[in-house]
Order: structure tokens, then sequence, then C-alpha cells
């Protein structure tokens, strides 16, 4: 267990920042991409399909490269119990605050509003209970998923902390590494093909996909981003810059954009998708750490109020982009314009709505999990 803390990672804490804030205009793309929604414009665009699929294709491995990152390195700075009294307080009491006040609204006004739940009144008791999982979790899944791979932690954490063979990473190369997460990626599709054959109706499940399928896709991330921590080594070759990596990305993006549009879900679009999506993640990996080491690794106070601000942000985004997408979409025939107007409204409303609770010392503590004093005018939490 270290006391000594060490320099703030300015560039990891503004890439983290900017992947959340992504879900913006991610999912306003999402309304007016070819991809079926909750709402959807009258015609799909080509462009902003595009957009949509790039942002979904590297934006949540990379997310979690860096959480396991800062979580591996408080678990050295903190007593494991309270390491992890800590890390679920920090995530979930944010995504149990969520789901009444965000999640749960949004799935009455989803019905009401909208044609998602048209069938409600047909469900068997067990389909209303899956449903409801599904739209109370919600855009909140990523953090259901923290919490288990936190808990997980204690175990893989120690375990991290305890390997003494030697390896030295200096000599460890992309090659290895891509080889070694593509094989887990292989070993992650016979599971799910094996699900599929015997159990299809797993995958069904709302709280099954997310807690195990969710969990289990992203673990390596997870530790990737910890391992990362332990061997400098190792960091050092995810911030430098590898052209293959880089034009490696445009190659592997035009593969998932294939995937999406000709592969079935009754065939092996969810097994290639998850072979991609990990692949674009580590070309993505390099991308991102290398771009933003190089131009991001400063302190700004502009940019660490969107690091305070962003998970709150693309926690009430999504109800906003909803009623968006319900009623002033239809009034926009321009999709490009429709779009340029939704990222307006919805960041200048999620922005607005930030302000506010930031003046409500209960809100604070339930969106951040953790106390926060008032800041002297002119003064950014770092």
């Amino acid at each position: 267990m270290s006391k000594a803390k060490p320099e703030r990672e300015y560039f990891l804490d503004s890439i983290r920042a900017y992947l959340m804030l992504l879900g913006v205009p991610f999912h306003v793309s999402l309304i007016y991409s070819s991809q079926k929604w909750a709402v959807n414009s009258q015609e799909a665009s080509l462009w902003l399909t595009v957009l949509n699929d790039f942002i979904h294709a590297f934006r949540m491995q990379v997310f979690f490269v860096i959480s396991g990152y800062f979580s591996y390195m408080l678990y050295l700075r903190y007593e494991s119990r309270r390491w992890l009294k800590v890390r679920l307080e920090r995530v979930g009491i944010p995504l149990l605050t969520a789901i009444p006040l965000i999640t749960l609204p949004q799935f009455f006004m989803l019905r009401a509003l909208s044609d998602k739940m048209a069938d409600w009144d047909s469900l068997t008791l067990y389909g209303k209970f899956n449903n409801l999982m599904w739209e109370l979790i919600s855009h909140l899944w990523f953090l259901v998923v923290l919490v288990i791979l936190t808990t997980l932690g204690m175990l893989t954490f120690n375990w991290l902390r305890r390997q003494h063979r030697h390896i030295d990473y200096r000599r460890v190369g992309w090659g290895s590494v891509t080889l070694a997460v593509m094989g887990y990626a292989l070993l992650w599709d016979l599971f799910r093909r094996a699900v599929f054959t015997f159990f299809p109706a797993l995958l069904m499940d709302g709280l099954f996909s997310i807690m195990v399928m969710q969990t289990l896709l992203f673990l390596p991330f997870f530790m990737l981003g910890a391992l990362a921590w332990k061997h400098p080594a190792l960091k050092q070759l995810f911030v430098r810059f590898n052209p293959v990596m880089c034009f490696g990305a445009i190659l592997v993006f035009i593969a998932y954009s294939l995937n999406q549009r000709y592969s079935s879900g009754d065939g092996w679009l969810y097994e290639l998708d998850a072979l991609i999506t990990t692949l674009m993640g580590l070309c993505m990996l390099n991308v991102c750490f290398s771009f933003g080491h190089r131009m991001l690794n400063s302190h700004s106070p502009r940019i660490m109020y969107l690091v305070n601000a962003s998970l709150f942000i693309y926690l009430v985004h999504h109800p906003l982009t909803l009623l968006y997408g319900i009623f002033i979409t239809p009034l926009i025939g321009n999709n490009t314009l429709g779009f340029i107007t939704g990222l307006a409204l919805v960041f200048g409303l999620s922005f607005l709505l930030y302000e506010i609770h930031l003046r409500i010392p209960l809100l604070r503590f339930l969106f951040s999990g953790k106390p926060q004093r008032k800041q002297p005018a002119g003064d950014v939490k770092a």
C-alpha cells in the first residue's frame, strides 16, 4: 500500500471526460442513423450513421482501460477494503441515484410518448420485468459493469499485485498485446455461441446480458489499464504513436461498418462484432493516448470543469435526447441541421442542470458519490 500521490495524469482525465461527453453526439446522431432506436428521423443520414458507428466502435473500450488504470492506482494507495468502499460509493451512488431520478421517469415517458412500449400490456410477467430491467439500466449499463469489475478487482488486483513473474515489458509490443486480447475475445465468442446454442433466451435477458456478457467483454480492457499502471513500459507503449495502429483503425472501422450492414443476428454478427470492436479498441487506445498525451497533458481550468461535469452530463443527457427526438426532430426536415440543433439544446440543458445541481449539496453528493465542498469564487476543483 502506497501513500504517495503520483503526478496527475491530466491527459487521461481529459480523454475520460471527452469519452463521456461523446455520449451526447452518439445518442443525438442515433436519432438520424439507420440504427433503430426509440425515436428516429423519417430518413436516415449516411454521414450521421457513419459518425454514430465510429463513436460506438471504440469509445467504451478506451474508457475501461482508463478506469482500470485509475482503479489500480487507488487500489495500491488504500487498504483493500477501504478502496472497495470508496470505489463502490463513487460509482454505485450515482447509479442508484440515476435509476429513480432519470431512467424510471424515462421509462414512463417512453410508454406515454412513443411506440416503444406498445406491446407492454400483452407481455408476460417476466417479459414486463425484463423490459423494465433493460429500461432502468438503459444508458447506465457501464456503471453496472464498473461496479462488478470493481468488486472483482478485490481478486484480480490482488492477483496482479502478487504477480512476481518477471516479464520485460520493454520488449512487449502491439503484436503481443493484440494477440493476447484477441485471444480472450475469441474465448468470449465461443462462450457466447455456446449460450446462443443451448440457452438462447439468456441473451435476451437484460441482467444476464449486461452483468455477465458485457462485464466479460470489457474485463481485458479494464485489466489492461491496471497493467499499464503497474508496468510503465506498457503505458509508454500506449502513449507512443504507432502509425500501424492509426491506419489499422481505419481498416477495422470499415470492417465494423460492413459487419453492421451485412451480418445478421442469427448468424455471426455479435461474435464478429466482439472481435472487430476489440481490435478497434486497441487501435483507438493508441490513437487516443498518443494524441491525448501530446495535446492534453497539462492543467486547464476549462478541461477540469469538463472532467468534473462529464459524468453528470452523461447521466442526464439521455432523456433530454429522447425528448428532443420526440418533439423537435419531426419539425426539422434537414438531418444535419437537426443534429446540430439537438447537440446545442441537449448540451445546453445538460450544463444548465449541472450548474443547478452544484448549488444543491444533496444532489452534488448523489451524483458524484462523494461530499463536495463549495469552491471559492474562481477556483476549480482539480
